[in-house]
């Protein structure tokens, strides 16, 4: 069993552990090579030794190398009032950023 660790990316926190593959908010990555240094929580091998940070664990970090930059699947926002002739259709694709987590320190 890896390393687990919560980290803080985009507004939203993730679970993450050594191999995992995860879509998280668009973040620019020239390198293709991306360390987060907000870990929340960490966790041994084991999983019996668990560190909580206040609220970031210092000196911890997590890296992970960046797979695509992709959209997700298209939301559609479709409002209408019968009889006054009134509808309008808005879509959205969502951008996001996949990685791939390669180090839990």
């Amino acid at each position: 069993m890896a390393m687990k660790a919560v980290i803080r990316t985009g507004g939203k926190q993730y679970l993450v552990s050594e191999g995992d593959v995860l879509d998280i908010e668009k973040v620019d990555s020239k390198s293709g090579q991306i360390a987060f240094g907000e870990v929340l929580l960490v966790t041994d091998e084991d999983g019996k030794e668990l560190k909580i940070g206040d609220p970031i664990i210092k000196g911890a970090k997590v890296e992970a190398e960046v797979v695509g930059q992709m959209k997700a699947a298209k939301v559609v926002a479709f409002k209408m009032k019968r009889r006054k002739n009134y509808r309008r259709k808005v879509g959205h694709r969502q951008q996001f950023t996949r990685i791939k987590i390669t180090k839990v320190s």
